[in-house]
Parts: C-alpha cells; sequence; structure tokens
C-alpha cells in the first residue's frame, strides 16, 4: 500500500487528535471515512441534490440528514394543529417522507368541550372567563420514513401529495449531458 504523507497546521491538531480517539487509533481510517464523504456529498450537489435535515421523534430527540431534492410539501390545519407532510427524492433515488405535527394544546378536565369551543379562535375566547380550565401539551412530533417504490408512497401521503408527487416524478426532465 502506497504511503501519503499529510501536513497538518499546529492549530489543527487538537482536530486530528480527537478524530484519533473517536475512531480507535485508526487515523488513516478516520481520513479516508471523511474523504469518502465529502466525495460523495459534493458529486450529489453537483447532480442537483441538496443535503437535508430533518428532525425526527418526540420533541426533538433526533436528526436525520441525507442529500436529496425535495418534490412538494402539504400542510393541512384543523382545531388540533398543523400537520406538514415533506416529500424527497434520494441521491440514491429512493423516496422519503417527512410528517411532522407541532406541540399540542389539548383541553383536558371535567370542561374540556367548553374549552374546545372557546379554543377555535379570538371570538371564541370573547365571553369565557371562566377559572376552572385545564390544558395538556404534547411536544412537537415527527416521523420519517424511506420506501423504494412510488406504489409504497401512497399510505404514507395526503391524496393530493401523491398525486401531485405522481405527476412530478413522471414528468421529471431526462438530463443529456452535452460535451459542446
Amino acid at each position: 500500500m502506497p504511503n501519503k504523507t499529510i501536513y497538518i497546521a499546529d492549530d489543527d491538531l487538537p482536530l486530528l487528535q480527537r478524530a484519533q480517539e473517536l475512531t480507535g487509533g485508526n487515523l488513516s481510517g478516520a481520513i479516508v471515512t471523511a474523504l469518502r464523504r465529502l466525495v460523495a456529498t459534493e458529486e450529489a450537489k453537483t447532480a442537483g441534490y441538496d443535503e437535508i435535515t430533518v428532525k425526527v421523534g418526540l420533541g426533538s430527540s433526533s436528526v436525520k440528514r441525507f442529500l436529496g431534492v425535495a418534490l412538494g410539501e402539504w400542510t393541512g390545519s384543523s382545531v388540533d394543529g398543523d400537520e406538514t407532510y415533506s416529500l424527497f427524492r434520494t441521491a440514491k433515488g429512493r423516496f422519503a417522507v417527512h410528517h411532522s405535527r407541532p406541540e399540542l394544546h389539548i383541553p383536558t378536565g371535567s370542561n374540556a368541550e367548553r374549552s374546545r369551543k372557546w379554543s377555535t379562535g379570538w371570538r371564541g375566547w370573547i365571553g369565557d372567563w371562566s377559572p376552572d380550565q385545564a390544558w395538556m401539551r404534547t411536544p412537537a412530533q415527527a416521523t420519517f420514513a424511506v420506501v423504494d417504490t412510488v406504489e409504497e408512497l401512497e399510505p404514507l401521503l395526503p391524496a393530493e401529495l401523491y398525486a401531485l408527487a405522481l405527476q412530478t416524478i413522471r414528468d421529471e426532465p431526462v438530463v443529456e449531458d452535452l460535451d459542446i
């Protein structure tokens, strides 16, 4: 195996030492892993993909990052709050769906029905100054799913977004690389 010499600035030595600690002392493996990620990311960006980051879980328990392109988004609003579906095509040709809901404030207790009525907008608050109200909060929630085919998307998306996805995927222009 050929040897290569890499020169590291003194200011970057702590970074080098930390990388070596994280990889169990195999600095060569850490460098190659970082270079693979850099090359894959830059090639995907050149092909028109973006680095996409989404929060997943209850609250913001984890973050998922991937290379993809947005195909569409659907947001619906109801008494229970907003929810958003985002659809992406990944750099590897798969489809990713991110579904998120914000924190919810839910009336509870013996006066829950009356509280629901009064929580329908600012007009609902007029005349309801009762002190006997109770509310429960649920943290924001988000799910993330990755599928291989367009058919697998149907149960994961609202009908309108699925129809848009079908149209977008079918009508996607073919890229012709010209050497002119």
